[in-house]
């Protein structure tokens, strides 16, 4: 089947488009699993890697910080090249970068496989959703998106799940190559099922852009972790942002100069757009920090057990799955509006942040009732940001679309992180106990999240009052 016959196609979708669904969120599935199965891992490898809390951090941020840059050129090579090559391609090397982390012998070793993972990541991330976009009609847009991101959640919340099985039987390694038999079945799934698609015009990939961005931003996370420990007015913290400053500028003045940009400047003229960017940025900031501070709190404070921990945290992906699946977070966010569903959303989301970080003295019922609200919050506020981001961008720029879309994401999280760690660092040196910095963390996150919902939500007010 050629791009020419997928794109007129869209209109009333395509015949298998359900099932071919199916099949891109179990390879999305894959890679989203380890944005958080090595959390609820920090423990073992501290302890039989002798990894310091710089190494974990590391550990974690190598994989999004590589697809955070690759994120963009990796759509727009799908765009031009094809979104089911990029999918095998993106399988394959996913593969491949999770058996040598679950070989690894030392904490180089391990950041270094997870920076290869991150390769096959980027490609898989960005060919996901471009392929959704493409096989299903405009007005069915929405209720994909929904699936499509309660994957997202479900890969969140499970990663700690599986995480803490495979260690209460396995060796830490365990964790990476369950990703194997999965990645092989989506793999033929994949070539058996999926349509190929492309943009017919095929821009040619930003690879000096994609560059500048990876630069970029791992300096300034760089700078962030570092900060803790060497101070931050030390010369190496205040060295790396600079060199972060200047990647990230030299990369908007290229981008506004070149005439195939993965970034098109264009873009942002769209308040749609900004909005939307604006609260992925936030609340995957404050969502992917405070998770690698909530499994931490499960097993340091409450003293669950890595498979216990990894068990009461799914209650949020349950939520997310209930409500998005059953058509019920749709319905709300049409009768709502995308500007006070993406509000409300992320009001409930911060609402669960402080239940975790104050109720923490009542055991896990405050934790439930926060991954409780935290689940209804992701079921309405996040396939808002991802339809208004994809609504944007042209159609055939789909691929790019959802570079952008995970480079905001990929880059939130790894940010979070980061920031939240080093509060958490922070706080136990000044030598407060750690459930102090962890539920301080919780808090930062927590504001983080509600700023970005009123701020998305009066970008994306302003817009829908422009095109009426």
């Amino acid at each position: 089947m050629n791009s020419l016959t997928v794109y007129s196609m869209t209109s009333q979708g395509h015949p298998r488009r359900w099932l071919i669904l199916g099949v891109i969120c179990l390879a999305q599935l894959t890679v989203l699993l380890d944005n958080t199965v090595l959390n609820v891992a920090i423990p073992s490898l501290t302890r039989e890697l002798h990894a310091a809390t710089a190494d974990i951090q590391w550990m974690i941020n190598a994989y999004s910080l590589v697809q955070s840059g690759l994120l963009l050129t990796a759509g727009s090579a799908a765009d031009g090249y094809g979104r089911k090559k990029m999918l095998i391609a993106g399988l394959v090397l996913f593969g491949a970068g999770s058996l040598a982390a679950g070989l690894a012998g030392s904490t180089g070793q391990l950041v270094a496989a997870r920076a290869g993972m991150g390769v096959g990541g980027a490609l898989l991330l960005t060919t996901t959703l471009a392929v959704a976009m493409q096989i299903f009609a405009p007005d069915e847009h929405p209720r994909a998106i929904g699936i499509w991101s309660a994957v997202n959640a479900l890969g969140f919340a499970a990663g700690p799940l599986i995480g803490g099985f495979m260690l209460d039987h396995f060796w830490w390694g365990a964790i990476f190559l369950v990703n194997l038999p999965v990645a092989a079945l989506a793999l033929a799934a994949v070539v058996a099922l999926v349509p190929e698609s492309r943009n017919p015009r095929g821009d040619r990939p930003d690879l000096l852009g994609a560059l500048l961005s990876t630069v970029g931003m791992a300096a300034l996370v760089f700078a962030i972790i570092s900060g803790p420990e060497h101070g931050w007015t030390s010369s190496r913290v205040l060295g790396t942002a600079a060199v972060a400053v200047l990647a990230l500028s030299l990369f908007a003045y290229w981008e506004n100069r070149i005439p195939y940009p993965m970034l098109d400047p264009h873009f942002f003229r769209d308040r749609r757009f900004t909005g939307a960017v604006a609260g992925a940025v936030l609340i995957t900031f404050g969502m992917g920090g405070a998770l690698f501070l909530l499994t931490q709190h499960l097993q340091l404070v409450l003293g669950y057990g890595p498979l216990e921990a990894g068990l009461r945290t799914a209650p949020l992906a349950l939520t997310v799955v209930a409500l998005n699946f059953s058509g019920l977070s749709a319905g709300w966010a049409k009768k709502m509006g995308t500007p006070l569903a993406t509000a409300a959303g992320m009001l409930l989301m911060s609402l669960g942040l402080v239940s975790i970080a104050v109720l923490d003295s009542s055991g896990y019922g405050g934790t439930l009732l926060g991954l409780l609200l935290i689940g209804a919050g992701c079921a309405i506020a996040n396939p808002a940001m991802a339809h208004a981001v994809m609504s944007a961008i042209p159609p055939e720029r789909a691929g790019v679309g959802a570079g952008i879309n995970g480079t905001l994401a990929e880059f939130g999280n790894g940010l979070g992180v980061a920031v939240l760690g080093a509060v958490l660092s922070s706080w136990v040196a000044s030598g407060k106990s750690v459930s102090a910095g962890l539920g301080a963390g919780q808090l930062v996150g927590a504001a983080a999240v509600v700023a970005g919902g009123f701020v998305a939500a009066a970008l994306l007010r302003k817009a829908e009052k422009n095109v009426a």
